[in-house]
């Protein structure tokens, strides 16, 4: 073939488009997300963000319309609206505001207190969460279609697969498999998560919210996200060069 020649050829994109999170009647955030499974992304988000500690937390959580799953609707029950009301009085957008708002703009706002995770005594098995970690793309359809999604997978401590999701955003792709669990009331048996990104503050903070105590992933942390994770008592590891994982705090978590 002439090397200055051309050929054509037909690729999978993936898709983003905009999610409007809407809480207590008002525009809280709006994300930049891959469509599906949109309510449990809300809900980790706002488990992320501090708005619910527990599903309970929640009166009512819908799609404004059926048949459009580009906005979710979020109500919180009397006793958990009055706990966090301080909150809303000062953050909260408008309704009337989002036709004008620049998406790229948008963020949330956190009203949590984040405390260490509590699983001290777990001891999980190197060989077997090393493996979880190298096959992560066997699981990973979305990355197989379009090789530009990012995962998230958790697993229990006996390393049975819990829940898994991919998205465009990692972010998303974390709190829409920790939203799947924490609808289901199911999240307190997870203990490992794995993330084909980098491990930054912002993840570090989402899994201590869901009491997540050992991360592994693909990419190396940053400093901060060793330095939080040190603090709130999280292990984190990624895979080395050639073989194995580097472990960078919480190191007796795994035997």
């Amino acid at each position: 073939m002439d090397k200055n020649s051309t050929i054509s050829s037909h690729h999978k994109l993936i898709s983003e488009e905009p999610l409007k999170i809407i809480i207590q009647d008002r525009l809280y955030t709006i994300i930049m997300r891959t469509p599906g499974e949109e309510l449990p992304l809300a809900a980790g988000f706002c488990l992320s963000e501090g708005i619910v500690d527990k599903p309970n937390d929640i009166e009512s959580f819908s799609f404004s319309d059926q048949s459009n799953t580009d906005k979710v609707i979020l109500t919180l029950n009397k006793a958990r609206k009055n706990k966090i009301s301080k909150f809303f009085e000062k953050f909260y957008l408008s309704s009337q505001q989002e036709f004008n708002i620049n998406y790229s703009n948008i963020t949330g706002n956190h009203c949590q207190i984040i405390c260490p995770v509590k699983k001290n005594d777990l001891k999980l098995d190197f060989t077997n969460a090393l493996y979880c970690l190298e096959n992560l793309s066997s699981i990973q359809p979305l990355r197989k279609n379009t090789r530009s999604s990012h995962a998230a997978a958790l697993y229990s401590s006996d390393f049975k697969l819990l829940s898994i999701a991919e998205d465009v955003g990692r972010h998303n792709a974390l709190d829409k498999t920790i939203g799947k669990l924490f609808l289901d009331s199911t999240l307190y048996k997870t203990s490992l998560l794995i993330l084909s990104s980098r491990i930054s503050c912002e993840l570090v903070q989402k899994a201590a919210k869901a009491d997540i105590p050992v991360i592994l992933a693909i990419s190396r942390p940053t400093y901060n996200a060793v330095k939080l994770a040190s603090q709130l008592n999280i292990t984190i590891a990624c895979l080395a060069e050639k073989s194995g994982l580097y472990v960078f705090c919480g190191k007796s978590r795994l035997v």
